[in-house]
């Protein structure tokens, strides 16, 4: 009972509420909240301080800068969520709070996308500077061969680089990307690459215009560390897996190589197996031993997950409930 009392007072205060509501919306840093609150970042730490003590939000640290994020697993993460979900979004304050936290969100967005148009002609030469892409991708071959998908998803395809070696271990697959010049260059090498069963289009990966249960595979790679919203991209992704599908997820080991954010818009110097495998797990996937490609100075690990196997008749029917249109003409 003390806990729940403890997080109570914590959060009995107007700041304080206002804080644990923006940090279920996303990870934020101190800055951002300050520009958001308008208040100073003594008094903004502060508050934090006390929240993160009483169990409402979790804090980590990147490098030198510091996220934080509503608790996932505090025994107060119950208390922070029907607590957020009792805020009325219309009170004059917190819709404020929350339009200033959309413009945050809309320059990141910017910031990413300026990149990644600035570099999609030289994504692949950007690449290679940090991972010898000839060994994750046999990796991914293997698992991907192994699965022998009807349906893949490449979530973030980016130059359709993913499309282009797992395609051929696929039926149909589709690339999914927010950057239209990132589709242009994938498109052109779709086309040399004569892969007629790819395609990709234009969408949001953390709102897939997709029905539930549509792929055997779901593919994300080098791409959450852009990702405002990790857990939520991850939920997705897990949102459009088939029962016994396999979500592959390529990204970097924690690492301290802080100019890949200021020089390359990356939103997080890589994650530990801990917390994707929490993520997988509130997904509803099964995590299974992840495999580490060491590289100098980066590390490259490549996590799988399952989506629990249902019987064989529910998993038929969910084949057969596919749209035509989805896997059919609405793919090109």
């Amino acid at each position: 009972m003390e806990h729940l009392l403890a997080a109570l007072r914590a959060v009995a205060e107007p700041t304080r509420l206002r804080l644990v509501t923006l940090c279920a919306r996303g990870e934020l840093t101190v800055s951002e909240l300050t520009q958001i609150l308008g208040q100073s970042q003594p008094r903004v730490s502060r508050h934090l301080k006390l929240l993160c003590a009483a169990g409402l939000l979790d804090r980590f640290r990147e490098g030198s800068w510091v996220f934080y994020r509503l608790s996932q697993s505090s025994p107060t993460s119950t208390l922070a969520r029907q607590l957020v979900a009792a805020c009325d979004e219309t009170d004059p304050t917190l819709a404020l709070d929350l339009q200033r936290l959309s413009a945050i969100k809309r320059q990141r967005a910017d910031l990413a996308s300026a990149y990644f148009r600035e570099n999609a002609a030289q994504w692949h030469r950007i690449r290679s500077l940090y991972v010898d892409e000839r060994e994750v991708e046999a990796a991914l071959i293997a698992i991907v061969a192994a699965a022998g998908p009807r349906d893949l998803l490449d979530i973030g395809t980016g130059t359709g680089r993913m499309l282009e070696i797992l395609a051929p271990h696929a039926a149909r697959a589709l690339g999914i990307d927010q950057s239209r010049e990132m589709l242009s260059v994938a498109r052109v090498n779709l086309e040399r690459a004569g892969l007629q069963n790819a395609s990709v289009r234009l969408g949001d990966m953390y709102q897939l215009a997709l029905p539930d249960a549509s792929f055997d595979a779901v593919v994300v790679h080098q791409v959450l560390h852009y990702a405002d919203r990790p857990a939520a991209a991850i939920a997705e992704a897990a949102r459009v897996l088939r029962p016994g599908g396999v979500f592959v997820l390529v990204d970097f080991a924690p690492h301290a190589l802080e100019f890949l954010r200021e020089e390359h818009a990356h939103r997080r110097l890589g994650f530990s197996d801990a917390e994707v495998a929490e993520w997988c797990r509130a997904a509803g996937l099964d995590p299974a031993v992840p495999q580490r490609l060491p590289g100098d100075p980066l590390t490259v690990v490549i996590w799988t997950a399952h989506r629990p196997a249902a019987n064989s008749t529910v998993a038929r029917n969910l084949r057969e409930a596919s749209p035509a249109a989805l896997l059919e003409g609405e793919l090109h």
